[in-house]
């Protein structure tokens, strides 16, 4: 059994401040992208795309919309949290590299996507499989991932004209780092811990967590 897969799934870490906006190499991209690409997926529908980013002028619009949903998020805390939020840098947008937006398109695939009539959120799980492959791949080329989750859906399809019906999923910051940190950044500023693995196992039911 080869430990490099295990290596690469543990040191995967959501980047924020370590990226140093050197390039990537194009023949690196390419095996991050084919690597997203070879996700599973639902009725083998391959619901994603992936726009890349690199205009100056639209990472600096979609940063300035980032910040003032940081705003809103932090008026909502009471002042120990957004104390303890303060300290947290939520993106790398201006620092990375390149800007990866991967997005949904419910139709691929229509009318009938095989796996897909019981569980409608099936091919929007099968995008995140997409998104994880990229990361493990990303890592494994010694690459940072860091996914912004502080952004308008309709904002980000406008900004980049998305057709109507496909969703921005993610926003992801791509670049080479500095370093990965050895303990995820939430974790390292206190805002939360990470429970052991342990302590999501059930045994063939539901039972209740102790503490």
């Amino acid at each position: 059994m080869s430990s490099q897969l295990y290596d690469v799934i543990h040191r995967r870490r959501d980047v924020r401040g370590q990226f140093t906006g050197a390039p990537i190499p194009p023949a690196v991209l390419d095996r991050v992208l084919a690597a997203a690409h070879a996700a599973p997926s639902v009725g083998l529908s391959q619901p994603w795309d992936f726009i890349l980013v690199s205009d100056e002028s639209t990472r600096v619009a979609f940063h300035d919309h980032v910040q003032r949903e940081r705003a809103a998020f932090a008026s909502t805390l009471d002042p120990d949290a957004a104390a303890t939020f303060s300290k947290i840098k939520i993106e790398g947008v201006r620092e990375s590299t390149l800007s990866v937006v991967v997005t949904y398109d419910p139709d691929r695939g229509s009318p009938a996507v095989l796996g897909r009539h019981a569980i409608a959120d099936a091919g929007l799980y099968s995008v995140c499989l997409a998104i994880q492959n990229l990361w493990l791949a990303a890592t494994a080329e010694d690459l940072g991932v860091g996914w912004v989750s502080f952004y308008r859906e309709p904002f980000v399809q406008d900004l980049l004209g998305i057709p109507a019906g496909i969703r921005p999923v993610a926003w992801l910051c791509l670049g080479p780092v500095t370093h990965l940190e050895e303990t995820p950044d939430l974790e390292r500023h206190g805002w939360r811990r990470r429970m052991p693995w342990q302590s999501a196992v059930h045994e063939n039911r539901w039972s209740p967590r102790e503490g």
